[in-house]
């Protein structure tokens, strides 16, 4: 089965929960609520998973980050976080460079 770029970066786009960075433990944080991550994550760094996967670049493409995804794989909870086969697909084809795509970041559901 062929796995194209558009299907993978539409699987990034359907992922769940939300990241924040822990101030505190200098830890980056997985959950699925925006209300369950304490005082010790500023609200500022709260974004939703979708989100977290893509980084901006100087020419104003997105990049989907494996660094990223591979830490939300480390979790072992792919079936809550919605960690596809698409995206697992993407992270064992490190030969491949990572997508570069112009995208716009999406509305809060």
């Amino acid at each position: 089965m062929s796995i194209s770029s558009a299907q993978i970066c539409q699987a990034a786009d359907q992922l769940q929960g939300f990241v924040g960075f822990n101030a505190k433990t200098g830890q980056y944080l997985l959950r699925f609520s925006e209300d369950s991550f304490g005082l010790d994550v500023p609200a500022e760094t709260i974004t939703p998973t979708c989100e977290y996967v893509w980084h901006a670049e100087a020419d104003g493409l997105m990049r989907l980050d494996r660094q990223s995804l591979a830490w939300l794989q480390e979790q072992r909870i792919d079936e809550r976080v919605n960690l596809g086969e698409a995206l697992r697909l993407y992270l064992r084809r490190s030969d491949l460079p990572e997508i570069r795509a112009e995208r716009r970041r999406l509305a809060p559901a």
